[in-house]
């Protein structure tokens, strides 16, 4: 059995124990310590049915091969290990096909342990307020593989998301993935060899910031998509990241919508409103260090706005780039444009082709770089190849301007960086 520690206050000179079993009284905060070994698997689910709120799991140091998923719907639990690299869930022999840990609760910290191969996504909240990844690592071991786990943290349909510290390989979809969800900062945190380095996807007010993204596939993504209950996606600040070196092939599993995706993608900007990308560090994405485009498929959602609106790039660093453009997305931008692919590409997609005829000031697109900084408006029209214009737009002084930038993201879980 695991050990299980309640600490109280009590005054009385009859009490001497400062310990007590798990019968004891629910009400006070306890340790639920799971080491590794035989039966780690029920006695880590039995830990998590347990747990009552305040309780802190804490999965010792070791490896543990787990078949079954882990799920927790307590409020107000931390699940913690003793380090990314001394806790060790691994699942590869996983009998199903679901996540390794689930969470349906709020005010939960997840920290200090890692999940390897997954059979489905590695760590993901659904529905959770005041929700917190710190200091794990997801990773599938074999390197990218189409039959890897979609998502390595995925929390979705969730508020007040903060992912800090987070390191992610190999995931078939994105590495770090917020969906559907508002109030999120992500930070400090590292992906790598997965399809989409870090995606928020139909969010509302995000901070992406202090992050690695490299040798994925593409860097970071900002998507808006139809047929999802929420739609809209707005006020994103993408800054202070290094984006770099995207260059693993695409291995998306066929249909995903990530598999549009260009080998070599530094940022993309697809469909959402307001987004701000600034003070990033760009090099070596063959590609495009920054792409702002439309939805590129049909859809039947009459609730959907399909193009990018108020997006504004500035002061990045551009280091090389655009020497390796890939796939159906890089031949249309090289069929107008050649090579190498400039630095920032926008397709031009726009409802009408007149753009800054009708366009409010507030859904332009902006562009302030510093001096050399190549840009491309393809002028594109939407599913189409052909352009609306006879050349491109090239010129980046037509798009000066700024936006107003978003207020910085607050959470109540969050003490700072």
């Amino acid at each position: 059995m695991f050990s299980v520690i309640r600490k109280r206050l009590v005054a009385s000179n009859a009490l001497l124990l400062s310990a007590v079993l798990v019968s004891a009284t629910p009400s006070f905060a306890a340790e639920l310590r799971v080491e590794p070994g035989e039966g780690a698997n029920e006695r880590l689910i039995e830990a998590l049915i347990l747990a009552e709120p305040g309780d802190t799991v804490t999965i010792a140091a070791g490896h543990y091969d787990l078949t079954d998923g882990l799920s927790l719907d307590v409020d107000n639990v931390t699940v913690r290990g003793e380090g990314a690299d001394r806790t060790v869930l691994s699942f590869k022999g996983q009998t199903g096909a679901g996540e390794g840990l689930l969470v349906t609760s709020d005010k939960v910290i997840l920290r200090d342990f890692a999940v390897e191969d997954t059979k489905g996504d590695g760590i993901k909240s659904k529905g959770s307020d005041e929700i917190t990844f710190r200091d794990l690592r997801v990773e599938w071991t074999n390197g990218p593989h189409e039959q890897n786990g979609a998502y390595g943290v995925y929390p979705v349909s969730s508020k007040n998301v903060l992912i800090d510290s987070v390191l992610v390989r190999g995931a078939s979809d994105a590495g770090i993935y917020v969906g559907q969800s508002k109030d999120i900062i992500v930070r400090n945190s590292t992906a790598e060899y997965n399809v989409a380095g870090i995606e928020i996807e139909n969010s509302f007010r995000a901070d992406v910031y202090g992050n690695t993204a490299t040798h994925n596939t593409g860097g970071i993504l900002i998507f808006d998509l139809p047929n999802l209950p929420v739609q809209g996606g707005h006020d994103i600040r993408v800054f202070d990241n290094d984006v770099m070196d995207n260059d693993t092939p695409n291995f998306a599993p066929e249909g995903n919508i990530v598999g549009i995706v260009p080998k070599g993608m530094g940022i993309m900007v697809m469909a959402n409103r307001n987004v701000h990308v600034f003070g990033n560090r760009l090099s070596g994405n063959g590609t495009t260090h920054v792409l702002i485009a439309a939805y590129p498929n049909d859809y039947e959602d009459d609730n959907y706005m399909f193009v990018p609106r108020g997006v504004y790039v500035h002061d990045n660093e551009h280091g090389d780039g655009g020497f390796a453009p890939d796939g159906e997305v890089g031949k249309i931008i090289t069929d107008v444009v050649g090579e190498p692919v400039p630095d920032i590409v926008w397709d031009g997609v726009t409802r009408i082709p007149e753009y800054f005829s009708w366009v409010s000031a507030e859904n332009r697109i902006y562009i302030s770089e510093p001096e050399g900084t190549s840009f491309a408006n393809l002028k594109m029209i939407s599913q189409m190849l052909l352009p609306w214009g006879w050349w491109p737009d090239t010129d980046i002084a037509d798009y000066a301007g700024s936006l107003p930038e978003p207020e910085p993201v607050k959470l109540p879980q969050d003490g700072g960086a």
